[in-house]
This record gives C-alpha cells, structure tokens and sequence, in this order.
C-alpha cells in the first residue's frame, strides 16, 4: 500500500497543564512559521477569549509544521476529560500520538483517559517528557508510571514499544538522552518522522474524506475540516455528500484550503493523507462524508462517549430580567443551543415539561460552564438549574456514573480529604507516598458526590491541593448524599442591600453581596451556619430619630463578601436553587422566588417522608 512520504499528521495528547500548546509553539517558531521580529502571542493556539483567560484548550484545532520537505499537520487536542468529544475528533484526523507527560505530576487521570482513547484507535505512540528542569524532576519513576499505565490499559506489545523524548518546550529545547538539555526541538522533529507512519491509500481509490469538526467564515459561511482517506479532491468538482441520515446528495465544492502555520491557504487539489477545509456545504455535519459521485461510499460515523452530567437552561425569569442582555426569549436561546449542537458533538439537548427550558447534557461541569459562559459573553439572559448526573437502567437497576479521583495533597492533609471523600460515597484505590510530605491518593467517587466539592477541597487543604478526576464507568445507585451542610440566607423582599442590614446579617454566615446590591424575594445573599434556610432581610434600613449623638453612627465594619464565579455557583447551588446568568451578573437563587409557597413544598415533603 504506497504512502505519502512528504505528509505526517500527529496529535498531542496529554494531562491539562503539561505543556501541550506551549511545546507547539515551540515548533511553530523552530520551523520558521514566524517572522524573527514577529509581535506573537504566548499559547498562540488558544485563539478563543476563554482559553486564554483560564489557561487551557477548549476547541481542538490544527497547525501545520514544515520540517524539511515533509509537512507536519499537528493537531493541539485539550487535556480536560469535559472536552472528550474534542479529543475523539482530534483523534479520528491523524496517524500517530505525541503522549506529553510532566517530568515531576507524571501520568494523571485525565493522561488515562487520552491515552485510553489513543489505544482504542490503534494509533502508535511516541512519549515526549516535559519539563525536565523541574527542580522536583522525577524522570524515570514517571516514565515507569507511564508503563504501568499503558499495561493497566491494556495495551498491546507494539504499543508498549514506543521511542522516548526528553523536552523543555518552554524554551524550545528536545534531547534523546534524560541528563541532556538540547539546543532545539531537533530531535523531537527526527523522532516524530521516524516514528509517525505516513499516511497510506489505495491507489486509483474512489475519493473519501470524513468530517471531523466545523468553523465558519463571514465570506465563504461553513467550513467543514476534512481528512482525506482515499482519492483527490479538487476546487469547483461536484462530490457526494453521504449524510448521517443514509441519504446522498450532489454538491459543488467551491473554495478548497489546506493549513500552513496558523493560516488557511487557497489549494487547487488535494491528495489522500491531508488535512483540508472546504467552503460550499451549508448544512454539513460533524461525522459525515464526502465521496466520489461514481462510488458513493461512507466511511463510519464518529462515535463519542455518552454525556454523564446534565442540567437545566431556560430563559431568566427573575425580577431583574432584562437589565444586561439583549437576548432574552425562548426562541433565541432554542436556536443557539441548536447551533451549538452543530459543531459540539458530545452534547445532547433534550426537551422538558416547561416550553422556555431545556436538559442540556454534557461530559462534565467544565464543558457546560464554558457554554453557559458563552452565552453570556453574547448577551444572552439564563436560568441554569444545579448539575445533576445523568442515570442508567442496567438490568433492571438504577446505575449512575462513578470518576476515578486523583488527589495530590501535603501529608498534613491526609485525614482531611479522606474524610471528604469518604462523606461522598467515595472507595480508595491506591495511596502513594511520593516523599518531600506530598501524598498522592486515587478514590472512585459517585460523580454527583464531585458536584460542589472543589471548593471545600480547596479551603481544607488552604489552597495547596491539586485534584483531577476523569470518567470511569457506571455502578450501582449509592444512596442518598448530603455534600452541603450549609443552609442559604434568602432575601425576602425586593430593595437595596444596606450596611446596617448586612452588618447584623454577617454574625449569621458568609455574605455574597456587598452594600447597593439590588435584591428581590428569593435571592441568595449569603450562606448560613446552620442547616436550614433563612428568610432575612437585606434592605433593612436604619430607623433614625431627631435625637443625635457624637458617638451614636459607630463605623459599620462589614467583612468582604465572597465572589463567585459561574462555576463556583454551580457547585454551590442547592437542589431547589438555581443561577441567574446575566452579561453583568451571576446571581444564585430559589427555583421558587416566593416564601410562602416554599414553605408549601417543604412541608408536603416533611408529610411525604
């Protein structure tokens, strides 16, 4: 079967946070993709406002390295398990993996779940170890990590044999010896050629190409991004276009592109092995194919894993709706999570009893918080209920998801974060001392036990824990859980928050607005100490009398009131609460604004039980 010598498609896999996008950088620059006194930004491959805000790959995307006279098309996947749907695709593109794993943290859960991905595609493997010149650098325990990973996973004799790369993309430099620095990513480009198969065909085979993700352009409109299996494809022929639905259609193919560094350049025609975006398919789908008119056949559809969290979005109905944003109507919010489902492959969108309110189903909280992030970044008005887990009927019983978690904590904290864990359902693994007092330990944890628990894992371990979890499986329904032992101070009337309000209020728990917060019946302004909700007033007012004294108005010291960000609300949210997500604000509140039929619900419940 003759191969494309000239061509190599290769994708970086690793954990979050190893350093994928910075070592493409690396390469972009050693192939002469910039100019030498070219303004380029770091992370050059996080194009989207939110992934350079919160550091990590969102959307996989391609680049295209030239080393010599061989095209490298790299293809940067994200390192988050939410993002899986983007990994697969990432995946379905290419030919081999470049597995990047941090010289010190080593192979994390989220490391287990690319690579599983990796092996279940039969895709061969080379292991690039980043970071070398950590002063806590631990290379060859990482390496044998990386080992009993792949023999943990199954993995089959060829795929263990797999060539080794020491690196520090940070500063461009690769060596094939681990007490070498290198100069530049040399060695790395030699490896990759070596070991990358290049792509195969059939000669004189009828034309496929699969999509694999989508973009769009105000000029051209949807841009399908193609990898050709077999055949040519060229600028202005008609195609078949085979739909997931079984049916066949004729279609011109009116702009052709090919990926040269960070640019989308004009082709003419394309041979099998490339990496192309082709302009002219307005409805074309991720999954779909493009084939020779004559022999019009399809290659298989891509397949993701199935979603394991959900939760509800419907149009604000709050008091205060229609302040910040300027999309506020079912039909608008129906109509962008239907675009969203369009180049989104590993989310499902579902109706519910309510005509302004749809289940949107997700891999994890990450992934539907970026949408809802989204959104709100386009003027969109939101109500999103807490995160829920999405459940099985397994023969004939109840099962939900189960994440295996992996913990990196200072010994001292070791009781702690067991406890926490424990309080959740959650089963330990295995615990690894890896010395200097840092402890790493793996649970498998009810995935809706994870929901709100980043943040006290964060204050009981003072901020120096590092936790990761990634999709395990399905078990058996654990049981009732109680994550939350707070209650919510709940603002019974609408007005202003005042100080003289909320300086009697603090005693009671942990505010979350400060004074001149606009407030309504059935807003969350604080936590409570207890249990139990509390109905307070926060826009009580100081009753003033005509008798005045020097020291009577005593300065009001209020404590700052905690900030949450979108995901941090979610996690806090009670079953019955949910958030309000406006362009200017994120606000928690009662499903049910109104005190009186609260207190309804509740005792119905009590009778119930």
């Amino acid at each position: 079967m003759p191969a494309r010598t000239d061509l190599r498609n290769v994708a970086i896999v690793s954990h979050v946070d190893h350093g994928k996008t910075t070592l493409v950088d690396a390469m972009l620059w050693q192939s002469g993709a910039f100019r030498a006194n070219q303004d380029v930004a770091e992370r050059v491959m996080d194009s989207t406002d939110l992934e350079r805000e919160k550091g990590i790959t969102i959307l996989a995307k391609n680049t295209a390295v030239q080393h010599g006279e061989v095209k490298i098309n790299v293809v940067d996947t994200p390192g988050h398990a939410d993002f899986g749907g983007e990994v697969e695709r990432g995946l379905a593109m290419v030919d081999g993996v470049v597995l990047l794993v941090d010289a010190s943290e080593g192979p994390l859960p989220q490391t287990r779940f690319v690579l599983r991905k990796a092996l279940a595609a039969d895709l061969p493997m080379m292991l690039v170890v980043n970071k070398v010149d950590r002063p806590d650098a631990r290379v060859d325990e990482v390496i044998d990590e990386v080992y009993e990973l792949l023999f943990d996973l199954g993995a089959t004799e060829q795929q263990i044999e797999f060539p080794i790369v020491y690196c520090v993309a940070r500063d461009g430099q690769a060596s094939l010896d681990p007490g070498e620095r290198g100069t530049d990513l040399a060695p790395l480009f030699r490896t990759l050629l070596d070991h990358v198969p290049a792509p195969t065909y059939d000669d004189g085979a009828p034309l496929q190409a699969l999509v694999t993700n989508l973009d769009a352009s105000p000029y051209v409109g949807r841009i399908a991004l193609c990898r050709v299996h077999q055949g040519t494809l060229r600028r202005g022929e008609q195609v078949a276009w085979c739909r997931r639905d079984g049916s066949v259609e004729r279609v011109k193919v009116t702009e052709l592109y090919v990926t040269e560094a960070l640019d989308r350049v004009d082709a003419a025609e394309v041979g099998p092995g490339e990496i192309i975006a082709i302009a002219g398919l307005s409805e074309v789908t991720i999954g779909e194919t493009l084939a020779d008119p004559e022999h019009p056949n399809p290659l298989p559809a891509l397949t993701v894993d199935e979603p394991s969290l959900s939760m509800t979005v419907g149009t604000n109905t709050s008091p205060l709706a229609g302040r910040d944003g300027d999309k506020l109507t079912a039909r608008l919010l129906k109509a962008r999570l239907d675009t969203e489902l369009v180049g989104n492959v590993s989310l499902r969108v579902h109706p519910t009893e309510r005509p302004d309110t749809w289940e949107v189903q997700g891999r994890g909280e990450l992934a539907l918080a970026v949408l809802i992030e989204t959104m709100r970044r386009e003027g969109y008005e939101l109500t999103v209920g807490k995160p829920q887990v999405v459940t099985r009927e397994i023969d004939g019983r109840l099962h939900e998801p189960v994440e295996r978690v992996s913990v990196d904590v200072p010994e001292d904290y070791l009781g702690v974060v067991t406890q926490l864990l424990a309080v959740r359902k959650g089963r330990m693994e295995q615990m690894i001392n890896h010395g200097a007092g840092w402890v790493r330990m793996e649970h498998l944890v009810p995935a809706r036990g994870l929901i709100g628990f980043r943040t006290e894992f964060l204050t009981e371990t003072r901020g120096t824990g590092l936790m990761h979890h990634v999709f395990e499986g399905y078990e058996p329904w654990h049981g009732e859980l109680r994550t939350r032992a707070s209650g919510s101070l709940v603002a019974d009337r609408r007005g202003t928050a005042t100080s003289f309000a909320l300086f009697g209020l603090q005693e009671r728990g942990r505010l979350f607005i400060e004074p001149g917060t606009e407030v309504y019946e059935g807003m969350i302004v604080g936590e409570n100490a207890r249990p139990e909700d509390m109905d307070v007033n926060a826009a009580k007012e100081k009753k003033l009398t005509n008798v005045r004294s020097a020291t009577a108005d005593e300065l009001v010291r209020l404590a700052p009131p905690t900030a949450f960000s979108l995901e941090q609300a979610l996690e806090f949210c009670g079953a019955d609460e949910c958030v309000e997500v406006t362009p200017g604000a994120v606000r928690m509140r009662k499903v049910e604004l109104d005190a009186t039929v609260r207190g309804r619900q509740a005792k119905r419940a009590k009778q119930r039980a």
